[in-house]
């Protein structure tokens, strides 16, 4: 989990990237930019506020080779060795940038390349790398005085309140390619950024597999559950999977399958769909692991825990208390009306 709140901007160097493929130039600063009490106050909000609002997906860098054959990951450890040297390497990471710009769609921009200081990763400080890009630049008035009246004067800018790219690196696990965040807020060139430029793929780390098992399951539900069931139980199995998640610190599948598995029959239908779809959400050798909390908290508010029914009612069940959605609310089809019904047993209304 990361901590950004003490984390200090140590240095910063601006350099303009352009499009290759368009003879768009490149523009290397000489020196790096002196910082201000205002501009690192602004800068700080502008570069960290996606990550804080961002579920955690860590990557690293990697090599089909070797991961020393990683330009971006021989170029961090040059700046983590010697971080006196980070506006030289600023010069290599914009050139860098701007080799891999080569398809039409990508924009031209400003790229900052930051020495950090105090990130807090999983209750420890390092330091850090930052390199972000600005691209997108939108109108906004200004206002002049020209004699006795007050003209509006139209400019461009970027807007500091969204970050177009950007990545940290972090100075811990050098041997498996350092660990690294990124954001993309334009999401048509990602693999430019992510693939061509970074060079990361995901890391395999506990938040990692609590994730992809949880929409794995998500998936499952509702390819396999709702139609062999009905929507009711579609609902009722995410909660069981999210709950189990919850109370344990540590995954084992068939303790997992043998709890929120109501039909045993599905069991089989599990394996043969995990075989099936679990190479694509990068499950398919995972049957043990550590539960990231973060993960299961995260995953909680984006399942959908709502039966929608065609009369512009909603039933909503409670992800807390699964047992009272099993207890409680009883399917069944009324034969004068020709419709199913739910029946739902209380003993009193609450108050909101």
């Amino acid at each position: 989990m990361i901590n950004l709140y003490a984390t200090q901007i140590e240095s910063i160097s601006l350099h303009r990237v352009g499009n290759k493929n368009k003879n768009e130039a490149i523009f290397l600063s000489e020196t790096p930019h002196s910082l201000n009490d205002e501009t690192t106050g602004l800068l700080k909000e502008y570069f960290f506020k996606p990550f804080r609002e961002k579920e955690e997906n860590y990557f690293n860098f990697a090599n089909d080779v070797d991961v020393e054959f990683n330009e971006m990951y021989k170029i961090t450890s040059e700046i983590f060795a010697d971080p006196d040297s980070i506006h030289a390497n600023s010069k290599k990471i914009a050139s860098y940038l701007y080799e891999q710009s080569n398809h039409p769609h990508i924009k031209s921009g400003e790229v900052y390349v930051a020495h950090l200081s105090g990130v807090l990763l999983d209750n420890v400080k390092v330091d850090a790398i930052g390199i972000f890009k600005s691209e997108l630049k939108h109108d906004f008035i200004q206002f002049e005085e020209k004699g006795s009246n007050l003209d509006i004067v139209i400019q461009q800018g970027i807007n500091i309140n969204k970050l177009d790219k950007g990545c940290l690196i972090f100075d811990t696990g050098k041997e498996e390619g350092y660990k690294v965040l990124s954001v993309d807020s334009n999401r048509y060139d990602t693999k430019y950024w992510l693939e061509e430029f970074l060079g990361v793929e995901p890391l395999s780390d506990d938040n990692f597999k609590t994730k992809n098992y949880l929409k794995f399951c998500q998936n499952f539900a509702k390819d396999v559950v709702l139609p062999a069931e009905d929507k009711q139980q579609e609902v009722l199995f995410m909660n069981r999977a999210v709950n189990h998640f919850a109370k344990n610190d540590s995954f084992e599948e068939s303790n997992f399958l043998n709890e929120v598995m109501a039909n045993p029959d599905l069991i089989p239908e599990f394996q043969n769909y995990k075989t099936e779809k679990g190479p694509k959400f990068s499950v398919e050798d995972v049957s043990t692991f550590d539960i990231a909390n973060k993960a299961v908290s995260d995953a909680r508010k984006k399942i959908k825990n709502v039966i929608n029914l065609d009369t512009n009612i909603q039933i909503k069940l409670d992800f807390i208390n699964p047992e009272s959605a099993e207890k409680f609310v009883e399917k069944g089809w009324d034969e004068e009306k020709q419709m199913y019904y739910y029946l739902v047993y209380f003993n009193k209304e609450q108050k909101s």
